[in-house]
């Protein structure tokens, strides 16, 4: 039996209860997610063949010192970095290093900025340069299909829902979804109940209240949907090597639908995209 707890009397840890949040914890969302979505704002700019991703990562450590934030990856369970940015077959948690990123690539740029106590969690595909129409392609659908699964997001629906609408848009065009990974809780917790799945059946899941707060953040493959991790620890990868995609959004349940708390301010959110 899932049970739900007003977020204000709750324990800053994960009990595996859901909290609701007041307005608040709505607040103190907005403002650590709309950091980090400027600060992703800003890489449109920065990614380009040649540049590595420890340049890109020491630039969200800075960002996020300069506006009063830290990064809630670096030295998250071992993790020595501030993102994680993940290039082409890379499905999530790659680790930046000295490489420079190649005409051609994909790279996922995932940023969690913690800002009084609040964190902003969101991530975006970027294009390095001309990119092939396949990647191109699959930027798209992953795109669509976080904005399909953000749409079933209200009161009395069920988590179920938001995976059911990713999956059946992804595999109607031919692409698979990682099973993986999934969203999480969010606020004052870096992952928090509940977990949210981007595959399933509408009926399924927990009912969504208002004042509950959770990623969603579908990733998305080319080939088949299984992915194996690097002896690293962290890297996951897709098993058969195919170009694999995800974006991420940061959402609140309101009385009658949704917020997205990290929208881009500068309308950045799908760079290389008509969105």
């Amino acid at each position: 039996m899932v049970g739900y707890v007003d977020a204000i009397a709750a324990p800053l840890r994960n009990t595996g209860q859901i909290k609701l949040h007041g307005p608040e914890g709505f607040e103190g969302m907005r403002k650590a997610c709309q950091l980090t979505a400027r600060c992703l704002d800003e890489l449109v700019d920065m990614v380009k063949p040649g540049v590595s991703t420890n340049a890109i990562d020491k630039f969200v450590f800075e960002y996020g010192m300069d506006h009063g934030a830290y990064p809630a990856t670096l030295n998250y369970r071992g993790y020595t970095k501030s993102s994680c940015t993940s290039i082409n077959h890379v499905v999530c948690h790659g680790i930046p290093n000295d490489k420079p990123l190649r005409e051609g690539d994909i790279v996922n740029i995932d940023v969690t900025l913690v800002l009084d106590g609040w964190h902003g969690d969101s991530s975006r595909m970027y294009p390095v340069g001309q990119i092939k129409r396949a990647a191109q392609r699959l930027m798209e659908v992953t795109h669509k299909a976080l904005l399909l699964g953000i749409a079933e997001v209200k009161p009395g629906a069920r988590t179920g829902a938001i995976g059911h609408a990713i999956q059946r848009y992804a595999e109607a065009e031919r692409c698979s979804v990682v099973r993986d990974f999934c969203g999480h809780g969010l606020g004052q917790l870096f992952h928090d109940a509940p977990n949210i799945l981007h595959y399933g059946r509408a009926h399924e899941g927990i009912e969504m209240k208002e004042g509950m707060i959770f990623t969603i953040e579908p990733m998305i493959n080319l080939g088949r949907p299984h992915v194996k991790v690097l002896s690293d620890g962290w890297t996951a990868v897709t098993r058969d090597r195919s170009l694999t995609a995800q974006y991420e959004h940061s959402v609140g349940v309101t009385a009658d639908g949704c917020e997205i708390f990290t929208l881009s301010p500068g309308g950045k959110f799908a760079p290389g995209l008509s969105d």
